[in-house]
């Protein structure tokens, strides 16, 4: 395992996360497991405060996260943001390591050896994500009695039906184990190669992007959804053409055929549909984001709440990104526009950007996220899951653009058009 200088964004690498109580060596497996200083170790416990990441490739996972976290016992003054930090890290972790303190455990003649509450808290928290689980017994060389750690072990394996792998961080004892797990069950639990553009591009298709190079675009750069799009359209053997939304007219004009595939920004879904020929297909980033990052199912039937909005009502617009925002900003101007022209004036819409994302969204009748492309897919699953079991509608912003729009029947929506082949149904 070494690093290798790659442009995997953190949002497209596994992340695996550490937890466990205050001094329990999270930190110090992380500086072993990656042969660096990448936390700070220390023998008082809080030391690790907020999230730690450190990008990393492991040879038969990839590229990865290491997501350090704070002690889940904390009880300190900033204890409870800390674990609520922890708790976030937990949403986005796609594998994660349970570290069990030998010391604590096996100390004081075995006062704590069944004290195991907190860790089937979390480890239970975690299966409700469906996040695969390794438990690690640190500290091994802090066993004074013979057989001690074997006792501990046993225990753990007897109340959380699953092997521990004993390691020392200090030692290094046990190292090669935890890694070669990490990789076992990541490699079991990756999911298919997944597509930005699923089933709608394949070898030798003209795909047209229409891409506004507006205030929002970075001056010198493209997007991220746009430059993954990009290489992964050259991957598959497409014939890519990059076009502004001035350029739509001379792009069709200059092509022999029209494009299998029009990808286009949502916020000018509606004029590109105007002028596509009849013979390609249209779609957005943001909608191809929603397949790839979300449920696109779910955001579809959440679009359906557009229509009995009213001024009452609340909605939230939840942006990964944390950008300042600018004049015309998609998120906080452009689509809360479009919904009080719907819905009426008075119509309440809430932003959070980041990380921030309310636990309780009853007093919401949608919430629409964007296209997530600075998140990975398990901590944008975690907001759908929390919508669906609060019975809160939700969508996306290409998906809501093009409901408002009045053409979400009329695009492409990667992953539903197999589905619908095989049950014989059209949109």
């Amino acid at each position: 395992m070494g690093m290798t200088l790659n442009d995997t964004p953190s949002a497209d690498r596994t992340h695996i996360a550490f937890f466990g109580r205050m001094n329990s060596g999270k930190s110090s497996l992380v500086n072993a497991l990656t042969g660096q200083q990448v936390s700070i170790v220390s023998q008082t416990g809080g030391t690790t405060t907020d999230l730690v990441k450190k990008p990393i490739e492991i040879h038969g996972i990839g590229p990865c996260v290491f997501i350090d976290t704070a002690g889940f016992d904390d009880n300190s003054g900033l204890g409870e943001s800390r674990i609520e930090k922890a708790k976030l890290a937990l949403q986005q972790a796609d594998l994660a390591v349970i570290v069990f303190d030998a010391s604590y455990f096996v100390s004081d003649a075995g006062k704590h050896s069944e004290d195991f509450k907190l860790e089937r808290q979390w480890y239970g928290l975690l299966q409700k994500n469906n996040t695969p689980v390794i438990l690690a017994v640190n500290k091994t060389d802090a066993g004074k009695e013979p057989g001690s750690i074997a006792k501990l072990a046993e225990k753990i394996r007897t109340e959380f039906q699953k092997e521990p792998i004993p390691v020392s961080a200090l030692t290094s004892d046990g190292i090669e184990s935890l890694k070669q797990e990490l990789i076992r069950t990541a490699a079991s639990e990756q999911e298919e190669m997944r597509f930005i553009t699923g089933n709608l591009a394949k070898e030798g298709d003209t795909v047209l992007l229409v891409m506004p190079q507006d205030k929002q675009a970075p001056k010198g750069r493209l997007i991220l959804p746009q430059v993954q799009t990009i290489r992964e359209l050259l991957d598959k053997k497409c014939m890519a053409v990059c076009v502004t939304p001035e350029q739509l007219d001379q792009s069709f004009a200059s092509l022999r055929q029209p494009p299998a595939l029009i990808i286009t920004d949502s916020q000018v879904f509606a004029s590109v549909y105007e002028k596509k020929p009849d013979k390609s297909r249209l779609t957005s980033f943001s909608v191809l984001f929603a397949a790839y990052k979300g449920d696109i199912d779910y955001y579809v039937k959440g679009a359906a709440a557009i229509e009995n909005l009213t001024q009452q009502d609340k909605v939230l617009i939840a942006e990964c990104c944390s950008h300042a925002p600018l004049s015309e900003d998609i998120g906080r101007v452009k689509l809360p526009r479009l919904l009080r022209k719907k819905a009426g004036p008075a119509l309440t819409v809430d932003v959070v950007s980041g990380a921030d994302f309310p636990k309780d969204l009853s007093e919401y009748r949608l919430v629409i996220q964007c296209g997530a492309c600075m998140f990975n897919r398990r901590f944008v699953m975690a907001r759908v899951n929390a919508a669906r079991e609060q019975n809160v509608p939700m969508t996306n912003y290409g998906v809501a653009i093009a409901y408002l729009s009045g053409i979400l029947d009329k695009i492409e929506l990667p992953g539903m058009q197999e589905k619908e082949s095989a049950g014989g149904a059209g949109r």
